[in-house]
């Protein structure tokens, strides 16, 4: 695949970062006004730069980070949540929102808490029951859990104060992010764009849980008014953008599924907002419109949530190019002058600059190598699309697909260095348009051809496929516009990222090691074997004169469409891990040996094995992998015990034999013989597989 030039034209006169003193150790306080030993929010302050002022492990010593303590998690699904640590006190979410309070030096659990979230919430959750965190605020915290509640407990035991319903509980909108807290205020969005919901931010009241204001991102049905702070300017500036009627229909999207920022300089809420629902914009919006505000970075009033300012990073998205990747505010100097910025690295693959006061792009250069547009037209503000990029005649290979050149997983912001340090990756796909789709409620509505291109049979197609794919630590320089140093990683998918003012960065990957790198120029420095994938983003706080450096490990080496390609891991439980100098605990081993392939020994037609592809790939790749490819989030069906059985994969599949464990019914989407072909077509995937091994040890 060979490489685009372009990148956008150079913006005059970039001077320096405005560099805020910080740093310390112990109970004192850093320049933002936090204890310097706390971690009290996601992005750890309110400019969210995931930024630590500690000092005490450095360069010189990280060597010496042992083990100090682990925390085991009582499921082994995906851990993204990134804890928070305030005055000693540990607070941490596993997946299904299961809410923990530990002694911060030593582990101790001091309390629990369990929403209890319905497990076919999971049907709806594009990649598992997952959530990335938590917010504190004058002694509560507050969390939303899958199915859509938010709730507040009583940090000091763990009572629940109050739960509101945020969603219509009918439809399949789920929350996987992090609230934020301001001015009185909880700030949550939602997700399930794919799935057929319409995408919404919402403030809550954090005394009583009373709903304050609402902002839908997308417009709804013509005629009709939410009488939410949207109404006005979604008739004025939105609706225009969009054409037809299956928008609205299929919900439209727009989800707010991670980053939220209260900025208080500005007195503003920004937010980013998601992918369309559809994907597709050919059946989304007839093929027309830039469709606002999907793909885009939106300020509001955090008071009403009235529009303050808008920018569009990927006007009529196609490619599920989200832009709710994490927001970072800092200051700027261009052409003389201090300007408040916004720095955001989106899926899209641009590194945008935007300023703060009314959403201008300052400067938007390519971090990796995303070949569906050439630049970004720094006088419009608009990419310059590849004219293929769209595939309305003919599938486009994309360099960077729907994984994102940057997902969810948290960047950190040095302001000492002026560096931020990114977690990309560069995963390419097939977009093909889907002659035959229907827009199904609960189920995932792409409109691209989930059986394009096929999947890889050998080996050598296993490693040509994944060489073609790469991850890396990128140290951008926003001021000088490219990267300072990049660490190629041997997977593309990596985990988010902790920085610390002695120097160093620290960031998990998805081979379960745990590393610290030089901030100066990317040298490994310290590494520890997990044993299990690594997604969230570190932290670190001290308690006493101890400094700790904390990161839960569990889950998917890969998105669950996409595929790992080489076959999930076993999966041990999901763990809380705490280091520490000089630190000695060690972890148990754990068996990683995958299971066999099954293959049936049962003869299925042709016939069977293709409607079974094509069922497969509507109603089962969104949780096992295009191509029964699994990613480790969810099983591989290929070594499913159930596979030799036409009953026993009746049994789950029709009759929800394992609903408790999230896998429901689908007996309301397709009947019996439905269920027997996608077993015909997951059995013929595993012959393939076996018989392509086989030739490739005879060669």
């Amino acid at each position: 695949m060979a490489r685009l030039s372009g990148f956008a034209a150079v913006l005059a006169a970039l001077a320096t970062f405005t560099l805020a003193a910080c740093g310390g150790q112990g109970g004192g306080s850093s320049s933002d006004g936090i204890s310097a030993g706390d971690w009290p929010s996601y992005n750890r302050d309110a400019d969210e730069t995931r930024h630590s002022p500690l000092t005490r492990i450095d360069p010189s010593n990280v060597g010496e980070l042992g083990l100090a303590w682990s925390f085991d998690f009582d499921n082994s699904h995906a851990q993204e949540a990134t804890p928070l640590v305030i005055d000693g006190i540990m607070y941490v979410a596993s997946a299904w929102n299961k809410l923990y309070a530990l002694d911060a030096a030593t582990g101790k659990q001091l309390w629990s808490f369990d929403p209890k979230v319905p497990r076919d919430t999971q049907l709806s959750a594009c990649c598992d029951a997952v959530t990335r965190g938590i917010a504190y605020d004058k002694g509560r915290i507050f969390f939303a859990t899958l199915d859509g509640r938010l709730i507040a407990v009583d940090a000091k035991n763990g009572r629940q104060l109050w739960s509101e319903v945020t969603v219509d509980q009918s439809k399949p909108y789920t929350i996987t992010g992090a609230p934020r807290v301001a001015k009185g205020k909880v700030f949550i969005g939602n997700g399930g764009a794919e799935y057929g919901v319409r995408g919404y931010v919402s403030a809550y009241d954090q005394s009583s849980g009373k709903m304050v204001w609402r902002f839908y991102t997308v417009p709804g049905e013509p005629g009709k008014r939410d009488r939410a702070a949207s109404d006005g300017i979604l008739e004025k500036l939105a609706r225009p953008t969009w054409h037809g009627n299956v928008y609205w229909k299929a919900g439209g999207g727009g989800t707010v599924w991670d980053s939220i920022v209260y900025d208080k300089e500005l007195d503003q809420l920004i937010v980013g907002v998601g992918n369309g629902g559809p994907w597709d914009r050919f059946y989304r919006s007839e093929n027309k419109g830039d469709n606002l505000f999907l793909g885009s970075v939106l300020a509001l009033d955090p008071d009403t949530g009235a529009y303050k300012w808008h920018y569009q990073e990927t006007p009529g998205d196609s490619w599920d190019f989200t832009s709710t990747q994490q927001i970072s505010l800092s200051h700027m100097e261009i052409d003389g002058k201090q300007r408040p910025v916004a720095l955001h690295a989106p899926k899209n693959g641009f590194f945008y600059v935007i300023d703060r006061r009314d959403g201008k792009v300052l400067s938007a250069d390519k971090f990796a190598n995303a070949n569906w547009t050439e630049r970004v037209d720094l006088d419009t503000g608009r990419p310059v699309e590849n004219p293929d990029a769209r595939y309305i005649d003919k599938p486009f290979l994309a360099t960077v697909g729907s994984t994102g050149a940057h997902n969810w997983h948290p960047m950190s912001f040095d302001p000492e260095r002026g560096l931020v340090f990114l977690p990309a990756q560069e995963v390419p796909q097939y977009y093909a348009r889907d002659p035959n789709f229907a827009f199904t409620e609960g189920l995932w509505n792409l409109g691209i051809d989930p059986t394009y291109g096929g999947m890889p049979e050998t080996k050598e197609q296993i490693a040509a496929a994944k060489s073609a794919s790469k991850g890396s630590l990128v140290a951008w320089d926003p001021v000088k516009r490219k990267p300072r140093w990049t660490v190629e990683h041997t997977s593309a998918w990596n985990g988010g990222v902790l920085s610390t003012a002695s120097g160093l960065v620290f960031q998990g990957l998805a081979d379960g090691t745990f590393r610290a790198y030089a901030s100066e120029n990317g040298k490994e420095l310290w590494r520890f074997d997990a044993q299990n994938t690594i997604l969230a983003g570190a932290i670190t706080y001290s308690v006493g004169d101890t400094q700790y450096v904390a990161v839960t490990v569990g889950g998917s080496a890969g998105t669950p469409a996409m595929g790992r390609l080489d076959g999930p891991v076993a999966h041990p439980p999901g763990r809380l891990l705490v280091f520490a100098l000089g630190a000695k605990s060690t972890l148990p081993k754990t068996d990683r040996t995958l299971a066999s392939i099954v293959v049936p020994d049962n003869s299925f037609s042709a016939a069977q094995i293709a409607k079974g592809e094509k069922s497969f790939g509507k109603y089962c790749a969104a949780c096992h992998g295009f191509g029964t490819y699994s990613a480790g989030i969810f099983p591989d069906l290929k070594r499913s015990a159930y596979l030799g059985s036409r009953d026993g994969w009746k049994s789950v599949v029709i009759g929800g034999a394992l609903a408790d464990l999230g896998m429901v019914s689908f007996a309301k989407y397709f009947d019996e013989a439905t269920a027997e072909s996608i077993r015909a077509y997951v059995a013929s995937e595993a012959k393939r597989q076996v018989d392509g091994n086989k030739a490739s040890k005879a060669r």
